[in-house]
């Protein structure tokens, strides 16, 4: 359930980003990159952020979420390979433990599209 805190902390973080803003932009999606090794569900980081926005500046507003996989390098054998989550970690091909994690502990705001002026002109703000 740490999703709950995670969705706290991500409207806290747009809610800075919008009240910075000179014009208050309407908001339609927040792009998030979750690494596999995160162990966040993205199910229940969606149905949090639906709970905790309702009634809020951010209600309605699309959490889409892109995920990346857990990819770790082994150093005895120069190579990388995808641990099994939960099941194995260690290089499949000479059981060293996995120490050097390449991809799949990401979890960040990608980007927040929104509608900027009257005229309904969209834009995005990259890596907030």
């Amino acid at each position: 359930m740490h999703e709950t805190d995670m969705t706290k902390a991500l409207i806290f973080t747009v809610k800075d980003w919008w009240e910075s803003q000179t014009e208050r932009p309407q908001i339609t999606e927040i792009h998030l990159i979750v690494g596999k090794f995160t162990c966040v569900e993205p199910v229940s980081l969606k149905f949090a952020f639906e709970v905790q926005t309702g009634n809020t500046f951010l209600e309605g507003v699309e959490l889409v979420i892109q995920e990346t996989p857990l990819i770790a390098f082994c150093h005895r054998c120069q190579q990388e390979y995808a641990p099994q989550v939960g099941l194995q970690y260690g290089c499949p091909e000479c059981d060293s433990p996995m120490e050097d994690i390449r991809s799949g502990r990401e979890l960040k705001i990608d980007r927040i599209e929104y509608i900027f002026d009257e005229a309904n002109k969209k834009a995005y703000a990259p890596n907030i």
